[in-house]
């Protein structure tokens, strides 16, 4: 899918089509979880500290996410892929690979570009989003096509011209090879996919260890005979980033460690799932990599408990020589509990995605007294409302006891902005409306090639 989450957001605002949107984390130690191709020309991307990106793009719109919309979005989405293979592997809610033989739905070039073609029509129709689809013989290759299809095109990578397409491309095409590993065989002399394949195997064995530099020699060949798997349980959720420049300072390395756990919360809660044991993963600057994992007593989604558990793990990592890659991740995964459900909404408008407190309520009546208890209430900016006399909006901002709301819908001009008080008793939380008429989320299985 095309910026995903912020295409989202502009197919449901019409206020915002064609404008810069940023979706992610807007509290201090924010950062982008999508942007739209039109915040990207300001040079914002995806897992930016929110704090850049405010100062890249100051006038672009900032929203909370909205991960239950963009799960209903992707069931959709991926009911669709399922229709056409048994074989789906999705890779996160807006990507996936598809085995389009195994489903009888394609079985030479002409057919899988038709699969291909109504695929994007259907995604389309049902989602009133766009798609980008990628057609090839390996994985590797179908997600370098879909890379190059992007925004809203097809590729297809035809038998016989893998090579000789891979071999002018950056050896950063190529997945695995990050930051670290490309400035790695940069400051080796080594560019492009071409000049990896001439280095050799036994070369890159030397510069990378043995799996990395075998595996990074099939793909520079375009070998990849890695099968598609069919969607399994969850064993884990994590998140890593891998910097440009070693980190030496241990304060910056704790900041970073905090800020990947609040990521990995946010993931664990977006899958609907919460976990027993905390993970850290540290690289360090000679590519020696340690792990460390702590198992608390009951599974938890609770992004202190989490960056708690992260940081007592770091305690014992010596980083003086400097850190290459940071990740925390959760395993140990159970599904939530009830109350896990009523804790992951509140969160969802609260302060870990908003940088604002949650809502909060108080009571204060004598005996026999009936009082109207006064409910403080907080807006996420983005999130859909309902106003008894305006109808469907959204939440533009709040502050200073005032929430500013704009009121259209998905199918409507873009609207009229109004303003009302915190605690308007017209005013209340909305349910998301659907991208496209008659399409409510409903099953789209029958569907397909």
């Amino acid at each position: 899918m095309d910026a995903f989450f912020a295409s989202a957001e502009q197919a449901s605002k019409p206020s915002l089509r064609g404008k810069a949107v940023i979706v992610g984390g807007l509290g201090p130690r924010g950062v982008v979880a999508t942007a739209s191709y039109e915040a990207r020309v300001f040079g914002v991307n995806s897992a930016m500290p929110m704090a850049q990106a405010r100062r890249l793009a100051p006038n672009a719109a900032y929203l909370v996410p909205r991960f239950g919309f963009y799960r209903s979005i992707s069931e959709q989405v991926m009911a669709l892929l399922r229709a056409l293979s048994p074989l789906v592997e999705p890779l996160s809610l807006d990507e996936a690979f598809v085995d389009l033989e195994a489903g009888g739905a394609a079985w030479d070039e002409a057919s899988a570009r038709l699969a291909g073609v109504k695929l994007r029509a259907d995604i389309r129709a049902f989602t009133g989003l766009t798609g980008s689809v990628g057609l090839a013989a390996s994985k590797m290759l179908a997600k370098i096509a879909s890379e190059q299809a992007k925004p809203d095109g097809l590729v297809l990578i035809e038998p016989g011209t893998e090579r000789a397409l891979l071999g002018p491309m950056s050896v950063r095409t190529l997945p695995g090879v990050g930051p670290a590993t490309g400035d790695h065989l940069r400051r080796a002399g080594i560019h492009t996919v071409d000049e990896l394949a001439e280095a050799g195997e036994d070369e890159l064995v030397r510069l990378l260890g043995k799996a990395h530099g075998h595996a990074l020699y099939a793909m520079a060949l375009a070998r990849d005979e890695r099968p598609v798997v069919a969607e399994r349980e969850t064993k884990s959720v994590s998140v890593e980033d891998t910097y440009d420049v070693d980190i030496h300072d241990r304060v910056r390395v704790g900041l970073e460690v905090q800020r990947l756990a609040d990521r990995c919360v946010r993931r664990l809660r977006g899958a609907g799932l919460s976990g027993r044991t905390i993970v850290l993963k540290v690289r360090r600057y000679d590519f020696s990599t340690l792990t460390r994992s702590e198992t608390l007593r009951g599974p938890t989604d609770d992004p202190g408990v989490v960056r708690e558990a992260a940081a007592r793990l770091l305690e014992a990592v010596d980083t003086t020589g400097g850190v290459r890659l940071l990740g925390v991740g959760v395993s140990g995964l159970a599904d939530y509990t009830q109350e896990d459900l009523f804790a992951q909404a509140a969160g969802e408008l609260g302060a870990e995605e908003s940088g604002e407190e949650g809502d909060g309520s108080g009571e204060a009546a004598g005996v026999g007294d009936v009082v109207e208890v006064p409910v403080e209430r907080r807006w996420a900016a983005g999130h859909d409302v309902v106003h008894a006399e305006f109808g469907h909006g959204w939440v533009q901002g709040s502050g200073l006891g005032r929430v500013t709301v704009r009121f259209e819908t998905p199918e409507s001009e873009p609207g009229r902005v109004r303003t009302f008080r915190v605690d308007d008793p017209l005013l209340t939380v909305a349910d998301p409306l659907p991208l496209v008429r008659g399409r409510p989320g409903a099953s789209v299985g029958g569907a397909g090639a």
